[in-house]
């Protein structure tokens, strides 16, 4: 089960990155400056573009375990499969939320 606490890892980084992004944000709206410096956006897209490929890394093995226990071994009552699935799925949305981020701060830097 060392994949599902991968897994775990990886989302609680994956929402540190976001919470500390939204405490960014919202300092900037409120002093009314600009995150438009090229050093911040560099920022912004390498760590969501980390966080999100670490997310979807934990995601997709934690999958392969899922689908281990629950079709190979034939042992999902056993070893509480509906709550693995449901974490899997939840770090793919997670994932896949933070990835239209990413690909705006991409192409934000490669526009100038």
């Amino acid at each position: 089960m060392c994949d599902i606490s991968y897994l775990v890892v990886a989302a609680s980084l994956q929402c540190l990155w976001s919470l500390c992004l939204a405490i960014v944000d919202i300092y900037a709206l409120l002093v009314m400056r600009s995150l438009q410096n090229y050093r911040i956006v560099i920022s912004f897209a390498v760590g969501d573009g980390i966080a999100s490929t670490f997310t979807f890394a934990a995601a997709c093995a934690s999958a392969g375990i899922t689908v281990l226990i629950d079709n190979d071994l034939d042992s999902c009552d056993d070893n509480h499969c509906l709550q693995f699935e449901t974490a899997t799925a939840m770090a793919f949305i997670s994932c896949f939320s933070a990835l239209p981020s990413f690909l705006l701060n991409f192409w934000s830097l490669a526009s100038r």
